[in-house]
């Protein structure tokens, strides 16, 4: 599992869980579809994106599928790293 896989995990639990570790998120698990996150939780997840691995997420870069699975999540992350190799933390 990468450091971003990781993380990205460890938000799901404590934020979008509440700390459940008895569900179960595979990677391509749809956040919308399965109620996880609302346009608030949308928000909140771009600040930790921006926060944790040091990029910016434009407006452009708000569609499901950069934002909607772990999997959508670490993609669009190792592509704004492969974008500005100075963004890595």
């Amino acid at each position: 599992m990468t450091s971003i896989e990781t993380d990205v995990r460890q938000y799901i639990v404590d934020k979008l869980l509440f700390g459940r570790t008895d569900s179960v998120v595979n990677g391509d698990t749809s956040f919308l579809e399965s109620g996880l996150i609302d346009s608030t939780g949308v928000l909140e997840l771009v600040a930790f994106l921006e926060e944790q691995f040091h990029i910016k997420v434009e407006d452009e870069d708000l569609i499901p599928a950069n934002l909607d699975s772990i999997n959508a999540l670490i993609r669009f992350v190792e592509s704004k790293y492969a974008a500005s190799p100075d963004s890595r933390r």
